[in-house]
């Protein structure tokens, strides 16, 4: 039996369960944990400028490609709290990453030593497992158990705290026979599908409803074959956005208040039934509820048995993996149309696409105002960046435009915070999802303020070779709280704007983020109106080619000043009878 130090024997469990990638920042806590990462070798440290991006780079390496987990790794005290953001986020969207933590040595956590906090505690309810471990022996067995976790069941993140002499003690492993323990993940039976498929073919106006887990069981194209069998439209909720592509004739539209087309919401008021599969029913999906649920029937498939009634109750649950149930939906459903019991959908598919191509249900995109309309943007970047383009975007009016104007034709290219929504998160999310992917086109999407939380990790990009376009649509305010605050009959506290002394060429609007860009490493060019967003992103990819660092394109839309609350003006986004009275507040998206 070899004898080793503890991190060093975490280390080749890292090996062992695949990891290949870790971003980071090294510190006095966690030292000895990056002393044997690097005697060790194989694994490639990104680091990063704020141990929060590096939790964020974890995430969207983990989200880009089927079967990883992103590792993050920090100091004692306040790197794993300024992480906790991450694991939010990763908890939240059912996205597996191991935190690292270093720890103050055993005989000091109860003495208020420095950056020494029970962060395993503070941790605790966004993780599947936090623990600090206490003997150096139990280390390979708790990274064992975190690797076993995170891919069982309904994914998540996991917390592992290493106190500094449990790191550096000697303990007895041997790698070479170490093995990855089985992974679970409830499977539905014939029986549970058959009665789903049942209820299902009674119905005239059916439909699936496509979640997130769909993408995490990497069965987008068993949902496609399913759709395609059955003739049944789909609905894919933000985090399912790609496993069915936008311009399948059976892909019917998101539905919701915000990130949702009209053609959609429509189809859903139309239906009778629904099957969700690997879905949550968030909110920002189904708007009321009572609207929502009213006059259809519901059948409701995920991993997690908890979820099954946690929004609505449905006429029939099941638990199971999204990529297990579809397996037998398919089979199911080839075996009642070869025998012709399966229902003929073809009519009310046809009704869902003359909904989707009709004028009454598009918005307007082709604007020639400038500065420009946010909706003009949109239609470029559509028509510039093809279908191969993978989208990164977390919150903001740039995403709720996003959602509503942008297309997206594969799974895993539409990379979304969809719950947490923490502001920053784009560009370290962007950065993780190219480290996952050297050759993907990737195009991250932030508004202003977004783009300001966290934009020192650009310089990752630029010194680790990430590149990547970083699109800022830029209005110098808060846009999404702007219109949360018509509401309250105010305007207050959300103008990003200000005199820029040393960048007059910025105008009203403040910040001078090509400056800023350019400082951190990396390239940038400002746009104004619509006919230079074409050269602007030939330019960028030029740049990329050369330098390969991330670029910065910031398109000025236009400024709408004092509004005269709770009146629309003509860049106001509709959200319709989903939105019922409970959602008054957010149920105008204001695209300004």
């Amino acid at each position: 039996m070899a004898t080793m130090t503890a991190a060093e024997a975490a280390i080749h469990v890292l090996l062992k369960e695949g990891i290949h990638t870790a971003f980071g920042v090294p510190g006095a806590a966690i030292n000895p944990f990056y002393a044997a990462m690097r005697s060790t070798g194989g694994i490639k440290h990104i680091l990063a400028r704020h141990v929060e991006g590096a939790s964020h780079m974890a995430e969207g390496y983990t989200r880009a490609t089927a079967g990883n987990i992103g590792v993050c790794i920090g100091t004692s005290g306040p790197a794993g709290t300024d992480m906790i953001t991450g694991l939010y986020s990763a908890s939240a969207d059912s996205i597996p990453i191991l935190c690292v933590t270093g720890q103050a040595p055993r005989a000091r956590l109860h003495k208020e030593d420095f950056q020494a906090v029970d962060i395993a505690s503070i941790a605790k309810t966004l993780t599947k497992m936090a623990v600090t471990v206490m003997e150096p022996a139990q280390v390979p067995g708790a990274f064992q158990q975190a690797f076993h976790l995170m891919r069982s069941g309904r994914p998540g993140p996991v917390l592992i705290d290493l106190p500094f002499d449990v790191q550096t003690a000697d303990i007895e492993f041997d790698p070479d026979t170490y093995e990855p323990l089985p992974v679970y993940k409830p499977k539905a039976t014939r029986a549970q599908i058959e009665k789903a498929m049942a209820m299902l073919n009674e119905a005239e106006r059916p439909l699936i409803v496509a979640g997130g887990g769909i993408i995490n069981a990497d069965a987008s194209e068993l949902l496609v074959e399913f759709a395609e069998i059955t003739g049944i439209p789909v609905i894919p909720t933000l985090m399912g956005w790609g496993c069915i592509p936008d311009d399948h004739p059976l892909m019917a539209g998101m539905v919701g208040l915000q990130t949702s087309h009209r053609y959609g919401n429509a189809t859903m008021l139309a239906s009778d039934f629904v099957v969700g599969i690997g879905n949550r029913w968030a909110n920002r999906h189904t708007g009321s509820t009572e609207v929502y649920t009213r006059g259809r029937k519901f059948v409701h498939v995920d991993i997690e048995p908890t979820q099954i009634g946690r929004v609505i109750s449905p006429d029939y649950g099941i638990v199971s993996d999204a990529g297990a149930a579809l397996e037998l939906f398919v089979k199911i459903a080839r075996e009642w149309k070869s025998s012709g019991r399966l229902a003929d959908r073809s009519a009310w598919a046809g009704e869902c696409m003359e909904r989707k191509g009709s004028v009454k249900y598009l918005r307007k995109t082709n604007f020639e105002d400038v500065p420009m309309k946010p909706q003009r943007v949109y239609q470029c970047m559509n028509r510039a960046f093809g279908q191969d383009v993978c989208y990164v975007s977390t919150i903001g009016l740039s995403q709720i435009a996003a959602a509503q104007f942008l297309h997206v034709y594969k799974p895993r290219h539409w990379i979304n915070c969809g719950q947490a929504g923490p502001l920053g998160w784009t560009a370290p999310a962007a950065l993780g999802v190219r480290a996952a992917d050297p050759e993907r086109k990737i195009v991250a999407l932030s508004g202003d303020y977004d783009f300001q939380f966290m934009l020192e990790e650009l310089a990752v990009g630029a010194q680790f070779k990430l590149p990547y376009i970083h699109i800022v649509v830029n209005n110098s305010y808060l846009g999404l709280i702007r219109q949360a605050q018509r509401g309250f009959d105010m305007d207050y506290c959300v103008q990003l704007s200000f005199e820029n002394v040393n960048s007059p060429d910025t105008g009203e609007y403040g910040v001078d983020h090509i400056k800023v860009a350019e400082g951190l490493g990396c390239k940038a060019i400002r746009v104004r109106a619509q006919e230079e967003i074409n050269p602007a992103i030939a330019q960028a990819e030029q740049w990329m080619a050369e330098h390969q660092v991330p670029v910065v394109i910031e398109i000025i839309l236009e400024r709408v000043t004092n509004i005269a609350m709770g009146t629309e003006i003509d860049n106001v986004i509709e959200f319709e009878e989903l939105a019922g009275p409970e959602d008054a507040p957010s149920a105008v998206g204001l695209l300004d």
